[in-house]
């Protein structure tokens, strides 16, 4: 498995991660599909202290805790559960990032987390005092990195302009090209994408042709209507599909851009996540394939107000 440079720093992460959100709370299911990821050379594991109320770093704490060495984990904080656990609401603050990095680590069953990501933010929020919070953990050694996982233009300049972010999560798919309006920034400030939703909530999968063949496709995306989305994908099996699955193009499509270091996709079953490890792992798109593919999907406007 090929591993990439994270941003500046000296982590070298698996060009494809797990995203661990898709597990589950069955922890036999959640523990084999870990196990299966490892198998296949993934280092790379992201979760995040909102998935099932902090079950989920607890599962992937106590499945990696034997091979922690081996492993880059990756986690967020800002969203903040309320005492009824039936809502969540926004939290930055300094005094509340030092306060859940400390249960992220007991739920994780670790001394420090490789890559501690801000999940969400706008312009409005105290981001000095957030800074200032994750710069304060590297100093301690409770963090070994962090980053952000945003998709604001605004939002992004700050932290790259006064912040020692090695990342960004962000949204990103051929049918979602938002970030390419900011990967020049990250580059040249050498801060890696890792995307989520490339495969856009599974529209660019198989199932969607299988779908498509027997008339029983009706979904839109973003300002795509679903007729477009046909059209879409019709004219990507007669020019790509020859030996080729939709998976792996959408995946490939994601790592041909020198800004992202991985793909982070979700997996429920083994199956899907060895299918996702064989799309990543097939020979890289042409730039013949790559221009095609950017010449027929949009570029959508990328907005100081998303």
């Amino acid at each position: 498995m090929e591993k990439r440079q994270l941003g500046n720093s000296n982590l070298r992460i698996s060009k494809i991660g797990l995203g661990c959100m898709s597990i589950g709370t069955e922890i036999n299911n959640a523990q084999k599909i870990i196990e299966a990821a490892l198998e296949a050379g993934i280092n790379y594991f992201d979760t995040a202290d909102l998935y099932d109320y902090g079950v989920n770093e607890d599962i992937v704490g106590k499945t990696l805790s034997s091979r922690r060495e081996d492993v880059i984990i990756a986690t967020k904080v800002g969203n903040r559960w309320n005492e009824n656990k039936n809502g969540w609401s926004w939290d930055p603050s300094k005094d509340y990032i030092k306060e859940a990095v400390k249960n992220s680590l007991r739920r994780l069953k670790t001394d420090y987390i490789d890559l501690y990501q801000l999940h969400g933010g706008t312009i409005d929020d105290p981001i000095e005092e957030t800074i200032q919070a994750f710069e304060e953990l590297k100093e301690e050694g409770f963090i070994r990195y962090y980053g952000i996982s945003s998709i604001r233009p605004n939002v992004i300049r700050k932290y790259v302009e006064d912040s020692s972010i090695v990342s960004n999560m962000m949204q990103y798919s051929l049918l979602d090209r938002r970030p390419e309006a900011v990967m020049p920034l990250l580059t040249e400030h050498n801060i890696s994408i890792v995307t989520r939703g490339s495969v856009a909530k599974g529209i660019l999968s198989d199932k969607t042709l299988e779908a498509i063949e027997a008339d029983d496709f009706n979904a839109k995306f973003l300002d795509y209507s679903s007729e477009e989305i046909k059209e879409l994908i019709e004219s990507i099996k007669a020019k790509l599909l020859f030996s080729r699955s939709l998976n792996e193009v959408a995946l490939q499509f994601n790592l041909a851009h020198e800004t992202v270091a991985s793909v982070v996709t979700g997996a429920s079953s083994v199956e899907q996540l060895l299918d996702n490890v064989r799309a990543v792992c097939s020979p890289p798109l042409s730039q013949e394939e790559i221009g095609y593919l950017e010449m027929i999907t949009k570029k959508h406007n990328y907005t100081e107000h998303i």
